[in-house]
This record gives structure tokens, C-alpha cells and sequence, in this order.
């Protein structure tokens, strides 16, 4: 006996091994739950108690096996090979997932091939990113909840020249049909996300220490898109103590963590989350570390060694609209970006995979004092001058705009636009008019 054969013998069947004394009507079922899965070998020739029977390789055989693997929907590639009087049949892992026989839809399973539900074919699809949220009609979006500001706001950051019809430029970059508003479209544009697509928000949370117990601050926003990634970011952008170094004229700055890092990982778990599944992204900031996750993990189709090299968005359409702003780059760099600004930071920075969830976790620890006290009120006091500068500015010309408080304060629009943000949800600033011949009014005045 080859030697190949005995120890094929003694292994037995597995998550790769099949055998099967003949050609039978499951054979087909066999291929199909194979190819579904991560491939394997069907073995003809050995019976189900791993007793060697052996059977006669012919031109005929061969050709049976083509045409049931041909015969499945849609047709499965397989090849053909021989040891001593065993047919070995080679099914790949397929690219055009999933497959089904007259059967029905099968998956292997460890030594077994098991039939799917209609739900788990439903999951099955989903996980293999045939059936994408983003790019799903939601049929019951109503326009008198589009977001005109958002939409503005949005051209503006894409550079895209506001000179056609809005529902045509809706329709040039796939957020809009001929059936009706796309999910991706009501995440970015509408009103209040949250109700139409329960998956919308974001949580911010603040915890004491290190324990993620005691909860010092807590915000659920739903901003869309984009509004929800700049609230988040602005959200570290409070609770990441800095130290300062000042010689001669210049300041230095280091943070406890660097905001690239952060607000790519943001970016990656509002764009990947898996939008069909319960739960919110979740930013977390403790004492020594920032916690980033949200629901649905690693897309299946996506190999752990090509994690972070290749670019295998869950939610295509989303990735393009965001693809087109500040807040995405190149797609397929984020991870490595991650990493080298956590590196360059002197910070730990881990990726869980949990399935259901995925974590993007920074630690500090080469520098510790950054999150002490003394450093948290140096951040304060700077982001009262900061408001400080604004106001002054303000009250010497209540008509001025966001480009003139860019270059009157120093800070950038970003900076600027998020300040004004808090100072509305305050109550201590209001917008009197539309953005052009409109003016800012301080009612932190009026309340003296």
C-alpha cells in the first residue's frame, strides 16, 4: 500500500477529507459544501469506516464527476488526479460563493457537510459580501428628511462643483437610484439617520482609570457619516491629555496618543462595521487606553496574512463616498498607518478579531505622566483660551465667517468648526440666518 494512502487512512475524514465508496447522489452535495467552504479533497475509493475498497479510474468516471460538478449552480471547477485505484477529486475554495446543487446549499463543517436554513444561507451571504447594506434601497426614505446642510457640507469636502441638480449629482455618485434612496445615502444625507437604519449611531464613552467600569461621560450622537467620525475624533481630541514643552518661542506638543491613529480607526469601524447586525461603534477612552470596536468582524473573504495590505471594504459604496473627502485615504493603507503612528508615538496598538465584533485597542505606557491630572488641566485651560479667542473674535464682528476665524484664531477649520459645535449644543451660540448674510449671536451675554 502507498504510503500516502496509509496515512490518509489513519487521519480520516476532516475539514478537508472526504471519501466515498462510489459516485452516489451525494457527491454532489460533497463538492458543493467544499467549495462553499475553504476547499478539500473527496476521496472515491474508501468507504465510510476508512476501509480501503479502491475503484477502477476510468475515462467514464471521470467525465460522471465533471458533469456533477458542472451541473451545480453556478458550475464548480474541479480537478482530477489518482492514487494507485483511489480518484482523487480537488474542489477549490470558491470565488463565486455561494453554490448549490438540487440538494440544496451545503457547507462543510468539520467532517460533516451541512445543509443551510434559509436564514443561515441569508448570513452565508452577507458574510461573503453578496449581499451589501449600503448598496441595499431603503424604501420607505422620505426627502422631506434629506439634509440639505449635510449634502452642502459634503460636496464641499469632496470638491465636487454644485452646478447640476441635486438628485442628478445624488445619482452621479450612487446615492441615489432610480428605485429610491440607497442605505448609503440615508446614512450620509439624511436628517436623523437613526430613523430609518437603527444601526446608525456612534457612542463616545468616557471611563475613570483603567477599568472599563466606572463611566465618567457618555454621548450617543447621529450625525451621519461623516458627522459621527468628525464628532468622535473631536470627542479624543478632549479626553487625550497632551503635555507641553516650551523653549524659547516654540511649543512642543505630545500626546498620549496620536490622532492619526485614532481617527483611521474610527474611520475603518464606521466604514467596515456590518450595518445588518444589532449594536454601535463604540469609541472608549480610559486612563491608559483608547478602545475602538464595532459589530461584525473581519470580512470572511479576507485572509489574515493579507490584513492590512489589501483593501475589502464590507460596505463598498460608503468607502467611495467617503473615499472622496479628507477622512479616508488611499484605500488599503489604514492599518499600516495605524500602526506606524502608534509606533512613532511609543504606543501598543493591537487588532482583536471576535467574530461579531472587531477591536482596534491602543495602550500607553512609555509615557504615563501624559494622563496625569496636572497634564488634563494644561488641556483645559487651552481649550478655554481657544474658546476665548472665538468669542473675542465674535463679538468684534458678529457677521464673520468660519474662513476669517481660521485666520484670526490660528486654528485650523476643523478646529473652528468643532468649537462653534459645542458652543451651540451649549446653548451659548446661535447661528441668526443662512451661512451667507447670516450673523452669530452670544447668548452666554444675554444670560449675565
Amino acid at each position: 500500500m502507498d504510503g500516502r494512502i496509509k496515512q490518509l487512512l489513519e487521519e480520516g475524514e476532516g475539514q478537508f477529507v472526504e471519501f466515498k465508496e462510489n459516485i452516489d447522489k451525494s457527491l454532489a452535495k460533497e463538492i458543493v459544501a467544499f467549495a462553499n467552504a475553504t476547499g478539500g479533497k473527496i476521496y472515491l475509493g474508501i468507504d465510510d469506516k476508512n476501509i480501503l475498497k479502491g475503484i477502477e479510474v476510468t475515462n467514464r468516471l471521470k467525465s460522471q464527476v465533471t458533469d456533477i460538478a458542472k451541473n451545480c449552480d453556478p458550475k464548480i471547477p474541479v480537478s482530477l488526479g489518482k492514487i494507485e485505484n483511489l480518484l482523487i477529486i480537488t474542489v477549490l475554495e470558491s470565488v463565486n460563493k455561494p453554490h448549490q446543487c438540487k440538494e440544496g446549499f451545503h457547507l462543510r463543517l468539520g467532517a460533516n457537510s451541512q445543509k443551510l436554513t434559509r436564514d443561515e444561507i441569508i448570513k452565508f451571504c452577507i458574510r461573503e459580501n453578496k449581499i451589501r447594506f449600503d448598496e441595499q434601497i431603503c424604501k420607505n426614505f422620505d426627502f422631506a428628511d434629506f439634509d440639505d446642510e449635510k449634502f452642502e457640507y459634503y460636496l464641499k469636502l469632496a470638491r465636487i462643483s454644485n452646478t447640476l441638480d441635486k438628485k442628478e449629482l445624488l445619482r452621479n455618485i450612487r446615492a441615489l437610484t432610480v428605485e429610491g434612496m440607497t442605505n448609503a445615502g440615508v446614512l450620509f444625507f439624511a436628517k436623523e439617520p437613526y430613523k430609518y437604519i437603527m444601526t446608525s449611531r456612534i457612542r463616545c464613552v468616557l471611563f475613570k482609570g483603567n477599568e472599563r467600569v466606572r463611566i465618567l461621560d457618555k454621548k450617543e450622537v447621529d450625525k451621519g457619516i461623516i458627522g459621527n467620525i468628525e464628532y468622535a475624533v473631536n470627542y479624543l481630541d478632549e479626553h487625550v491629555p497632551v503635555r507641553f514643552e516650551i523653549k524659547g518661542l516654540y511649543r512642543k506638543e505630545f500626546p498620549q496618543f496620536p490622532q492619526d491613529a485614532y481617527r483611521e480607526a474610527i474611520v475603518n469601524a464606521v466604514i467596515h462595521r456590518d450595518y445588518f447586525e444589532n449594536g454601535e461603534v463604540a469609541v472608549e477612552k480610559s486612563r491608559n487606553f483608547i478602545y475602538i470596536n464595532n459589530p461584525g468582524g473581519v470580512v470572511s473573504s479576507l485572509s489574515k496574512k493579507d490584513f492590512g495590505t489589501l483593501s475589502w471594504p464590507r460596505n463598498r459604496l460608503l468607502a467611495d463616498l467617503l473615499s472622496r473627502t479628507y477622512l479616508m485615504e488611499k484605500a488599503g493603507t489604514g492599518i499600516r498607518r495605524i500602526k506606524d503612528a502608534s509606533l512613532e508615538n511609543k504606543n501598543l496598538v493591537e487588532f482583536r478579531d471576535r467574530g461579531t465584533y472587531f477591536f482596534a485597542v491602543f495602550e500607553n505606557k512609555e509615557s504615563p505622566d501624559v494622563s496625569k491630572e496636572s497634564s488634563q488641566k494644561t488641556v483645559e485651560k487651552t481649550v478655554e483660551k481657544t474658546v476665548e479667542k472665538i468669542i473675542n473674535v465674535i463679538k468684534e464682528n458678529p457677521k464673520v465667517t468660519v474662513k476669517e476665524l481660521v485666520a484670526r484664531t490660528g486654528l485650523s477649520r476643523r478646529g473652528v468648526e468643532w468649537n462653534i459645535l459645542k458652543l451651540k449644543e451649549k446653548g451659548l451660540l446661535k447661528r441668526i440666518g443662512p451661512d451667507k448674510g447670516g450673523y452669530w449671536k452670544i447668548i452666554m451675554e444675554e444670560n449675565k
